[in-house]
């Protein structure tokens, strides 16, 4: 947890230094837009081989080079802000090899959680976890804001950022575990498009993970964040950072609170309700022009989202087998990365089509219409009841409108 605390951090302080840079160079919001996409694309392109990947290879061992690849890309942005930058092709290009660490760290990050803790822990050990990651959500933006504002500069942002990566790196080559198996055999392209398939066949995973797709993907507005911070709001690099660490404050006190008070009953329909609360928030944000109104509005969005993660990650580890969970870990990250990457560069392109504040209520209003849509497509999605067998009620014992999860057995009861 604090190796990634310490990599999730770093991330978040240069995502600050690299929008702020980059529009200072441009003050164009479809290159904050691009940002994601040189992101997101290796993903797009590799994530067959890095699911496989982390389903045949230790996965500590991949977490350890990644950290490593990623303390590499820090460098590289601090050497060439070292330089002096008039062009921002020289960042995009250590943001598309950012990607590519990216595609292979999220599959094994994601399936290395179910080897540390028992079947009975994982919803509460997630719900820490994701408390961990939005904890640092919250202080990576504010430290590097922080520095950058009073700097002047990126160069401490992306120094820091590459010593807490490769602290990461010691802190994860720390672990032991018990040796686990891996399957033998040499690979297989059927093998490989086994994650594809049983997402397809298991409706329910491909409901919560698609949901989160289009509705993240539309209501996407923290790659407008460096527009409102400078020239709507006007707060500067700090406020930028501080805009930044909203959502993540908001995360941090739900998951504190879902710890303390998990989720028994009717988790599908509260999921359904959350991602609906957060296009309702990104709205709000879109018309305020009051920073305590903006950094409530974040902080909201930040909580609902929270919830969503919570149920949509237990939703799909739990019900995946161990020697599935790489690949189809790899698949969910591509769904995640389109929805964050894809989304911020949906709202670059609005925002320099129709203007910033029409892009960011038009994404909000397009989330609503997305999970009213698959809470008629996916009936099975609502009727989730509880994320574990226990709490009184296994598959089907309250009727057809009730579904327990099983890990293994495709999340209990279709509808």
């Amino acid at each position: 947890m604090t190796a990634r605390f310490l990599a999730t951090t770093s991330s978040e302080m240069q995502a600050v230094a690299v929008a702020w840079q980059i529009f200072g160079i441009t003050h164009r919001p479809l290159d904050l837009g691009l940002v994601g996409l040189a992101q997101f694309l290796p993903g797009v392109v590799l994530f067959l081989i890095t699911g496989h990947t982390a389903d045949r290879v230790s996965r500590q061992r991949i977490l350890q080079t990644c950290f490593a690849a990623f303390s590499l890309c820090s460098l590289l942005l601090l050497a060439f802000a070292m330089r002096g930058l008039s062009s921002v092709y020289p960042i995009y290009a250590v943001l598309l090899l950012n990607g590519v660490v990216r595609a292979f760290n999220g599959p094994a990050s994601q399936a290395f959680l179910p080897l540390l803790v028992t079947e009975e822990h994982f919803p509460n050990a997630v719900t820490w976890g994701s408390s961990v990651v939005q904890a640092a959500m919250v202080i990576g933006p504010m430290v590097g804001g922080l520095l950058y504002g009073l700097t002047g500069s990126p160069i401490p942002v992306y120094g820091c950022a590459a010593i807490a990566y490769l602290a990461a790196l010691v802190l994860i080559s720390m672990i032991r575990l018990e040796a686990g198996q891996r399957p033998r055999g040499s690979a297989s392209l059927d093998m490989v498009m086994g994650g594809l398939r049983y997402i397809w066949q298991n409706k329910l995973i491909l409901g919560a993970i698609s949901l989160d797709l289009f509705a993240v993907l539309l209501g996407g507005a923290v790659a407008l964040l460096p527009v409102y911070a400078k020239e709507i709001l006007q707060v500067g690099a700090i406020g930028l950072g501080v805009l930044r660490s909203a959502p993540g404050a908001g995360a941090v006190l739900t998951a504190i609170l879902v710890a303390h008070w998990p989720l028994r009953r009717k988790v599908g329909a509260t999921m359904l309700w959350c991602v609906f609360g957060f296009g309702i928030f990104i709205v709000v944000f879109g018309v305020s022009r009051n920073v305590a109104l903006s950094l409530a509005a974040l902080v909201m969005v930040g909580g609902c989202d929270m919830v969503s993660v919570i149920v949509r990650h237990t939703l799909v580890q739990l019900g995946t087998p161990d020697e599935m969970r790489g690949r189809v870990s790899a698949v969910n990250m591509v769904f995640i990365g389109a929805s964050n990457e894809v989304g911020q560069f949906e709202s670059g392109l609005t925002a320099q089509w129709f203007g910033t504040v029409p892009a960011v209520i038009a994404g909000g209003l397009g989330t609503l219409a997305v999970v009213a849509l698959w809470a008629w497509l996916f009936p099975a999605l609502r009727r989730v009841d509880e994320l574990v067998p226990g709490g009184g009620q296994g598959p089907g014992a309250g009727g057809q409108g009730s579904t327990a999860l099983r890990a293994g057995d495709s999340f209990g009861m279709e509808a």
